[in-house]
C-alpha cells in the first residue's frame, strides 16, 4: 500500500529540505490553556498524536526542538520524553532558531517552525517552512506556508509531522513500522 498526499508541489519542495522542526509550545503543542494548582504548579495537556509524530520524525533523522517564551518544566519534561531539545524562557525565538541552525551547520531553508501567535512571527519569517495550527491568530494565516486543519494541542503538530514524512519519502516506512504495510 502506498500513502498518497494532496499537497501543492511548492509546499512539498519546502518540506523535502527540512532537517529541523522547531515548535512553539503554548497554543501549538497545547491548546494554549495554562492551569495552575493551589500551590502554583503548572499543568498542560499534550496530544499523543503529536508525540508520535515527533517520535517518527526523530526516527527518520529530523531533529525536533521546543521553543517557548515561558519557563515551563512541563514542556521540558515532555521534550525530554520525546528526545527533543527544550528551549524555555526564550525572548527571541528567531535568535534561538538561528543558534540551533548554526550549531548544526544548517541553512534557514532547512528548518520548519510552527507557531500560533504574533510572538512567533520572527521565527516563522526565518523558516524555510512556516506553519501554524488552524486556530492561530488570524494575522498569521497569510504569513505561513502551511496551516493545519486541526487546532493547537489537538493534532496540529502531527499534521505537520505527517507532511514532512510524506514529502521526504518516509511515510510508508513509518506505516510499515507498525505492521500497516499490505
Amino acid at each position: 500500500m502506498s500513502i498518497e498526499y494532496n499537497h501543492p508541489e511548492a509546499l512539498l519542495a519546502r518540506a523535502r529540505r527540512i532537517a529541523l522542526l522547531c515548535l512553539d509550545v503554548d497554543g501549538t503543542l497545547t491548546d494554549g490553556s495554562i492551569d495552575f494548582d493551589e500551590d502554583g504548579r503548572e499543568s498542560k495537556r499534550f496530544h499523543v498524536h503529536d508525540g508520535l509524530g515527533i517520535a517518527l520524525l526523530r526516527r527518520h533523522g529530523i531533529d525536533v526542538a521546543f521553543v517557548t517564551a515561558r519557563h515551563s518544566p512541563v514542556a521540558e519534561r515532555r521534550a525530554a520524553e520525546l528526545g527533543a531539545e527544550a528551549h524555555t524562557r526564550i525572548k527571541d525565538k528567531r535568535a534561538c532558531v538561528q543558534e540551533m541552525l548554526a550549531r548544526r551547520g544548517l541553512a534557514a531553508g532547512q528548518v520548519a517552525f510552527m507557531g500560533d501567535d504574533l510572538v512567533d512571527l520572527p521565527a516563522l519569517a526565518l523558516a524555510g517552512l512556516a506553519a501554524a495550527p488552524a486556530n492561530c491568530h488570524p494575522w498569521l494565516h497569510d504569513r505561513v506556508h502551511f496551516t493545519s486543519t486541526r487546532p493547537g494541542g489537538h493534532g496540529a503538530v502531527r499534521e505537520l509531522c505527517d507532511l514532512l514524512l510524506l514529502a521526504q519519502g518516509h511515510a510508508n516506512a513509518a506505516l510499515e513500522g507498525f505492521g500497516g504495510a499490505q
